[in-house]
């Protein structure tokens, strides 16, 4: 846990966890109810390399996401990122924006860790959610969470097409 959260924030975060947090370097975005909803995860955790940078911590968000994956949407956005090649080049630019924040999120600790162990390569290639082959989706919930902080065409896909900001920001 990071010293610089607050107990009350601490306290939001233990109960939409579900358990004691780890690895948190900073609340990366909030409802505009002040509501922590993205976390901003560090890059070496237990001992071992993390790639995920931001880590959605919303319920009210998750619940969302979770109802739209059911209905086989990572599949259409797939199949979206296949065809059509400006929201491929998009998907992709997408990822890089996510490399390039983590790597910049990173101590100059970690950074040294992370390099001395032969780790660089995790961080330089994985994308959003750990993914190798970014013409693919994974996962709604970080890129959700990108978006929320960055700049994420899925994410800009699931309030235009789903709503999901007008869940966000009711939170």
């Amino acid at each position: 846990m990071n010293s610089i959260l607050n107990q009350v924030e601490l306290d939001i975060i233990r109960s939409q966890l579900g358990r004691e947090p780890n690895g948190i370097s900073a609340i990366a975005h909030a409802s505009p109810n002040k509501i922590p909803q993205v976390l901003q995860m560090e890059s070496w955790v237990f001992n071992q390399p993390f790639p995920t940078l931001y880590w959605l911590s919303s319920k009210a968000i998750d619940k969302a996401l979770a109802r739209i994956e059911s209905l086989g949407v990572v599949k259409q956005l797939e199949q979206r990122i296949k065809e059509d090649p400006e929201l491929r080049a998009a998907h992709h630019q997408s990822h890089k924006d996510y490399v390039q924040r983590r790597w910049d999120a990173m101590t100059a600790e970690h950074k040294n860790i992370i390099e001395e162990k032969g780790f660089s390569s995790l961080f330089e290639k994985l994308g959003i959610g750990g993914i190798a082959n970014w013409d693919q989706v994974r996962c709604l919930h970080m890129q959700y969470a990108h978006h929320l902080v960055g700049d994420n065409v899925i994410g800009r896909i699931l309030d235009d097409e789903y709503g999901i900001r007008e869940i966000a920001d009711a939170e």
